[in-house]
This record gives C-alpha cells, sequence and structure tokens, in this order.
C-alpha cells in the first residue's frame, strides 16, 4: 500500500512537473507576441506622425499666397533694382537702365496692365499727353505738333531730360516744345519732359519748380521721378509713401549713386507706378498715358 502511494505520488509529481514545463513554455510564447505587438505599434506610431508631418507642411504649401503671374514676366531683365532708406525720408524703389534700353510708349493703361518693365511717365489730361515724350523726333502719343501727342510740354516751359544719343550725353533743359531740343542728331534721341529737379542747386531749385509750375509741391503725394548721372547710369524712381517735393528730392540726394546726378520730377500720386519683378508698385491703379519702359526689343 505504502508502495503504491509513492508511486501515485510520483506520477502527481511528473505531471505537476509536466503542467509547470507546459506553462513556462506558454509564457514565452506569450512574451514573444507581445514583443512583436510593440514593434507594430511603434512602426504604426511612427508611420502615423510621418504622414502627419506631410500633411501639415502640404496644407501649409498651399495656403501661402503664391506671387501672382504679371504681363512682363520672361522679359529680358535689362535693368537692376534697388531700393534706398534714409530715415525721416521715403523710401524709393529704383530701376537703373542704360539710356540705350529705355523706351517711351503710350499705353493708355494701368501700368500693371503693360507687359514691360518701367515706371510711369509724364503729365497727362485724359489721353491727352501734357508732357514731352519724343523718341528720334517722334512723338510717342500722336502726331509731330499735335495738342496731346507729346510734343509740347503744354503751358510751361519745363525741365526736360534728354539723352543725345550721338553725343552720349544726358542734360536738363528748360523748353515748351520738342522744336526746341538741341541735340546732335534728330533721329538718335529721347526726351521726356516733368518739372526741374535742379539737385545740383539747393538754393535755387525750389523757386525754378515754382517757375515750371510742379503740382501739389507741399502735399504729401506718392512720387516718381528719373535721374542720371556722370557714369552714365539712368534711374527710374517711384517713393510710393506719400511725401513732400523736398522730401522726395532729399531722399534722391541721399539714396541715388553716384557724381554729377541731374533729373526731372514726373507726374506723381497715383500715378506712380512701377513694374519690376522686385517690386509692383500700382500707385491708385489709375489709367496712365504713357510709360518709360525698358526696352524688350533684340
Amino acid at each position: 500500500m505504502f508502495k503504491d502511494k509513492k508511486g501515485k505520488s510520483e506520477k502527481v509529481s511528473e505531471e505537476a512537473s509536466t503542467v509547470v514545463e507546459a506553462f513556462s513554455g506558454s509564457g514565452t510564447v506569450s512574451g514573444a507576441g507581445k514583443s512583436n505587438r510593440r514593434k507594430a505599434h511603434k512602426r504604426w506610431v511612427i508611420g502615423a506622425v510621418v504622414l502627419l508631418a506631410c500633411s501639415i507642411a502640404l496644407a501649409a504649401w498651399l495656403l501661402v499666397p503664391s506671387k501672382p503671374a504679371e504681363v512682363f514676366d520672361g522679359l529680358p531683365h535689362r535693368y537692376t533694382y534697388a531700393e534706398a532708406e534714409t530715415d525721416g525720408l521715403p523710401k524709393l524703389h529704383m530701376i537703373a537702365v542704360a539710356p540705350e534700353n529705355i523706351e517711351l510708349r503710350a499705353d493708355k493703361l494701368p501700368l500693371r496692365q503693360i507687359p514691360a518693365y518701367g515706371i510711369n511717365g509724364g503729365f497727362f489730361y485724359e489721353d491727352a499727353l501734357l508732357s514731352i515724350a519724343v523718341m528720334d523726333d517722334k512723338p510717342v502719343n500722336g502726331k509731330r505738333g499735335d495738342y496731346g501727342s507729346g510734343w509740347f510740354n503744354a503751358k510751361y516751359a519745363r525741365g526736360t531730360l534728354v539723352w543725345d544719343g550721338a553725343a552720349k550725353k544726358f542734360s536738363v533743359q528748360v523748353l515748351s516744345s520738342a522744336d526746341e531740343l538741341r541735340v546732335s542728331d534728330r533721329g538718335n534721341y529721347f526726351a521726356q519732359g516733368g518739372v526741374s529737379l535742379n539737385l545740383a542747386d539747393d538754393a535755387g531749385w525750389e523757386k525754378q519748380s515754382e517757375r515750371e509750375h510742379l503740382p501739389f509741391a507741399e502735399d504729401r503725394r506718392m512720387r516718381s521721378g528719373l535721374v542720371y548721372n556722370d557714369a552714365g547710369q539712368l534711374w527710374l524712381i517711384v517713393a510710393p509713401e506719400p511725401s513732400t517735393a523736398a522730401a522726395f528730392r532729399s531722399a534722391l540726394l541721399a539714396g541715388v549713386p553716384g557724381e554729377g546726378r541731374e533729373g526731372i520730377f514726373l507726374d506723381g500720386d497715383g500715378s506712380s507706378q512701377m513694374n519690376a519683378d522686385e517690386a509692383v508698385l500700382t500707385g491708385d491703379d489709375r489709367m496712365v498715358v504713357q510709360m518709360i519702359a525698358v526696352s524688350a526689343k533684340p
């Protein structure tokens, strides 16, 4: 009987060992499964984070406003752009152009609608050009001698910037009609009318601008101008920040590079407009009769 109990006890022990071994094996399998699940979860989390980051980046890219296409995009870039800032004076947006690359044109449109780089030109009333705008003895807005064609500075003798292509020389001439222009070759020049800046005459410039009837000199208005220097550069300049004529002239003296500078005031206020890759200045979006453009001709 004792023997039987011992045998039974040994049998029970064997069964218990089997259960323990089975339990131990089951724990190992369960541990491996948990490890695999943890790895899979980690991969899922990483993938979700990457997908979320990509979605945020895409959304940000779509929400950033893109630069609108302009009618002058892709034209030959025959100018140098610069900005000039001086404390207490209006900021200047400037493009320097070789005089050989200047084209005077009359499109009668807001500048932004014209497929050309450049700035606004002279004074006008409705469709009539009140400032001289002549290339090679041809007015840009009609026939030679006609009112509003660009052959005259209407009413007053006014400062007119002249490029003498034959002599390779700039000047500012005060005159009423293109008949009075002093150039070497009537077939090789341009003349743009405005009002004299007299940058070399701090004492007398204001009285001269009064004689030439510069409009709204004391008002704070947007301003435009043309300035040349001894290096043969012609700077086309717009100041969209409203200022008096005196402040604008001071900004030109402080900001336009070079020696021997001289030039003219152009039409201003809402007419002060610029087309450039670096800055599109629209004034008040008004139509301007005439433009000083960068030629795109080969």
